[in-house]
C-alpha cells in the first residue's frame, strides 16, 4: 500500500467516491481550479470535470444551502468550508435545515451531505484560523460529527461520511495534515511516511462511523482524545511512564460509549483531552458520560485538559495548546488521587 499524508488520503477518498458514484460532487471556495487552500481537492476538477468539482463565491451560507437542496434531490454533495472559523455564517442552514430535514419531512427527504473543514491550531493561525467548534455541532440532533487522526482513518471515515444518508460535519485537524504532532513544538517535524497509519489502500474502504479505536492498551488510566490530541496523548503516556490506555474517539456523534465504558471500568481513572475551549467543550459531555456510566468504577476525579477560555492567541500559541506538560500533570493528578 502507498504511504500517504492526510491531505493525499482525503484526496484519494474524494477521487474514489467521484469515480464510484455519479451523484457525488464537491465544491467550495477555491476547491476547483486551485485544488483547495490545503490542496485536498488537487487535480479533481481536471479529472472529473467542471460540474463535479467547482469553485463557489465566498458565501458559506450559500454553499451549505445549495448542498442541502442537492441532497434533498438525490445528490451527495461534499462541500468544503475553507477554515472551520468561517463556518458560522452557515450554522443556521446546518442546524435549522440540514439537521432537521429527515425529521420535518417524516423521512421523505434526507440531506446526505458532508461538510469538510480544517480546524484547530498549532500553525500560528491566530484567533480567526485556529478555532475548534466541534461542540457546537455535537449539540445538534441530526448532525454527525467526525474527526480523524491518521491518514488511514481520514480516508475511510470520509468515504463512510459521504455514503451516510445524514449530514456529517467532517473536521480535519490541519496541524496533522502533513505529519503526526506530539505537542512538542520545538522538536523536528515528523512526516506521515514514518507512521504505520500512513499506509492507505488506493481503492474503496470505510472506517465505520461511531466506532472508537484503542491505540494504546493500558491498565492504570484511560485517556479519551480525538484529532491532533490523540498524538499528544500517546506521547504524554510514553513520557510520563504511565500505563495509560489511549482511545481515539474518531466520531464524536455518534460516540462509541461501549468502548469508553469498557476502558474506564478496567482502569478506574480517566483523563479527557481536547484542544477546544474548556467551558462547554466536548470534554464536558465526555465527563458526564463517564460519570453516568462508570461512577462506581472511578478511583479518582475525572481530569480535563483543554484550551483556555480565550480567543486562540497568536503570540502565546504554545501556552494555549494543550501540550504534553499539561497532559502529564493531569495524568499524575489522576494517579495520585
Amino acid at each position: 500500500m502507498p504511504a500517504m499524508n492526510m491531505i493525499q488520503a482525503l484526496n484519494s477518498a474524494l477521487d474514489v467516491m467521484l469515480t464510484k458514484d455519479p451523484n457525488v460532487l464537491t465544491f467550495g471556495e477555491d476547491v476547483g481550479f486551485f485544488g483547495g487552500v490545503f490542496r485536498v481537492t488537487d487535480g479533481l476538477q481536471k479529472k472529473h470535470g467542471l460540474t463535479r468539482c467547482f469553485d463557489t463565491p465566498i458565501g458559506e451560507a450559500g454553499i451549505v444551502a445549495v448542498a442541502i437542496g442537492m441532497g434533498a434531490y438525490g445528490l451527495r454533495p461534499v462541500v468544503e468550508i475553507q477554515f472551520a472559523d468561517y463556518i458560522y455564517p452557515a450554522y443556521d442552514q446546518l442546524v435549522s435545515e440540514a439537521a432537521r430535514l429527515r425529521y420535518r419531512s417524516a423521512g421523505d427527504f434526507t440531506a446526505p451531505m458532508t461538510v469538510r473543514t480544517p480546524y484547530g491550531g498549532g500553525i500560528f493561525g491566530g484567533q480567526t484560523h485556529s478555532q475548534s467548534p466541534e461542540a457546537l455541532f455535537t449539540h445538534v440532533a441530526g448532525l454527525k460529527t467526525v474527526v480523524p487522526s491518521t491518514p488511514y482513518d481520514a480516508k475511510g471515515l470520509l468515504i463512510a461520511a459521504i455514503e451516510d444518508d445524514d449530514p456529517v460535519i467532517f473536521l480535519e485537524p490541519k496541524r496533522i495534515y502533513n505529519g503526526p504532532f506530539d505537542g512538542y513544538h520545538d522538536r523536528p517535524v515528523q512526516p506521515w511516511a514514518k507512521h504505520p497509519a500512513s499506509e492507505v489502500p488506493e481503492g474503496h474502504y470505510t472506517v465505520p462511523l461511531g466506532k472508537a479505536a484503542v491505540l494504546r492498551e493500558g491498565n492504570d488510566l484511560t485517556v479519551l482524545a480525538y484529532g491532533t490530541m490523540v498524538h499528544v496523548a500517546l506521547a504524554s503516556a510514553h513520557d510520563a511512564g504511565i500505563d495509560a490506555e489511549v482511545i481515539d474517539l474518531r466520531t464524536l456523534v455518534p460516540v462509541d460509549i461501549e468502548a469508553i465504558v469498557a476502558s474506564v471500568e478496567k482502569t478506574g481513572r480517566c483523563v479527557i483531552l481536547h484542544e477546544a475551549t474548556r467551558t462547554s467543550g466536548y470534554g464536558a459531555e465526555l465527563v458526564a458520560l463517564v460519570q453516568e456510566h462508570c461512577f462506581h468504577h472511578l478511583e479518582a476525579p475525572i481530569e480535563r485538559v483543554a484550551g483556555w477560555d480565550t480567543p486562540y492567541p497568536h503570540a502565546f500559541e504554545w501556552d494555549y495548546f494543550p501540550g504534553p506538560k499539561r497532559v502529564i500533570e493531569a495524568m499524575r493528578r489522576a494517579m495520585e488521587a
